[in-house]
């Protein structure tokens, strides 16, 4: 069976919406027994993908993340930095951007940092005068650095499949996360301050800075032991999830007595879920690429793109452009089962790093994410805010541009990832 035959049919069973856990192993399982191979592949490829202990930090993460969700913890975290920062131009939304980094680098869940920072900042923004579009687009943005700036799930994904350091990936993953934060924070400044769409404030005193602080320190703290405990090999990225879940449990009932037995009890119950998912298309990801492996479908693509592509930079603009499409039909977890396998040897075959190459997906992923019909963070942002898609999906679209001209910068200059985990 050809390549295309075999992706044209993966692309059918999405159309037909069989969900993407279940398309990928089914096929999987289809191309293995037509290829004369034995099916107990499947069974065995599946055991051996689920008993890695590196997937133990995603129910954790995501643990700690809906627990510090339930607990009300971004309304604590937003408030300290518009204390710090309200008064600046466009203050708030310089804000919302520094609060989705900060829980980002708490929770790993782009979800999670959008829904919590969104819950806050969105009635505050456009209580004081800011476009709604322009809100909109800057939660679900800046929702995205959840799963760049490391704890990061995707990561830990691309990672296991790829058997490279979780660390150095968390590691490369700061220094895009920290320069994607300024740009947002960068372009909110100007356009409020060209555009207008705000109520300048007052500087806040330095009581209340210091109370607000106080309240949200609990919450920072745990961002230092959690990214502490990894980056100084203390622990390793599944202890530490560990470690932050009993850390946010702590600081959610015994500290700020915030989180009742019900928010326990949903946000058990939502990490399940959402692990239970994250696994089963891990599961049929692995699978199929168990079945395109022995069908030989990676080194051909490889073949093909070395034979037609002859410049790195010929290379990213054309994966950058499959990937984008891929994103209007495939959520960002998917995209990085499904193609890592796919397009990780024409790029170790043209020069990349493939820890370079880990931070460039997640960011184009991070684009899978706010773009429709299926960008999740678009629908978050329409839930909290009760707008319509059309609304949120206009409002991201400068913040698009943004990501791709950092993934530009990331290709000119690939000391941004590589630098902190290799050079410093």
């Amino acid at each position: 069976m050809s390549t295309l035959m075999i992706l044209l049919a993966l692309f059918a069973l999405l159309l037909l919406r069989v969900p993407v856990a279940f398309a990928l192993g089914g096929l999987g399982l289809a191309l293995l027994v037509s290829g004369g191979f034995s099916p107990l592949m499947a069974p065995q490829a599946v055991l051996s993908t689920l008993d890695g202990f590196i997937l133990l930090a995603v129910p954790l993460f995501l643990l700690m993340s809906n627990i510090l969700l339930k607990g009300g913890v971004g309304k604590d975290l937003f408030a300290a930095v518009h204390a710090w920062v309200g008064h600046w131009p466009g203050g708030l939304a310089v804000a919302t951007i520094l609060s989705c980094a900060i829980f980002a680098a708490i929770s790993g869940s782009s979800v999670a940092t959008a829904a919590t920072i969104g819950t806050v900042a969105i009635p505050e923004m456009i209580q004081r005068g800011y476009e709604r579009k322009f809100v909109y687009g800057l939660l679900a943005a800046g929702g995205t650095l959840g799963i760049l700036i490391p704890p990061s799930i995707p990561m830990i994904v691309y990672g296991f499949v790829t058997e490279q350091s979780v660390i150095a990936l968390f590691l490369a993953g700061v220094g895009p996360g920290i320069l994607l934060a300024v740009f947002f924070i960068m372009f909110s400044m100007v356009y409020a301050r060209w555009f207008g769409g705000y109520t300048p404030e007052p500087a806040t005193g330095w009581t209340e800075r210091k109370a607000a602080t106080l309240r949200a320190a609990p919450s920072m703290l745990l961002a230092a032991i959690v990214i502490g405990a990894i980056y100084t090999g203390a622990a390793t990225p599944t202890e530490a999830a560990a470690i932050g879940f009993a850390a946010a449990l702590v600081i959610t009932t015994l500290i700020l007595r915030t989180l009742t037995w019900k928010g326990f009890r949903d946000a058990a119950f939502e990490a399940m879920a959402t692990t239970v998912a994250i696994l089963l298309i891990i599961a049929g990801a692995k699978v199929f690429g168990k079945a395109i492996t022995l069908y030989r479908i990676p080194q051909d693509i490889s073949m093909f793109i070395g034979q037609t592509i002859d410049s790195p930079f010929a290379f990213v603009i054309v994966v950058s452009i499959v990937l984008l499409f891929m994103g209007l039909v495939f959520e960002a977890l998917s995209m990085v089962l499904i193609m890592t396998p796919v397009l990780l040897p024409a790029a170790l075959a043209m020069g990349f790093d493939p820890i370079w190459f880990g931070v460039y997906m997640v960011i184009l992923v991070e684009c899978a994410l706010i773009t429709p019909p299926v960008g999740l963070n678009l629908y978050v942002i329409q839930s909290v805010s009760r707008a319509s898609l059309g609304d949120v999906s206009r409002g991201v679209l400068p913040f698009l541009i943004i990501m791709l001209i950092s993934v530009f910068l990331l290709y000119l200059l690939p000391d941004i990832a590589l630098y902190i985990p290799f050079k410093l």
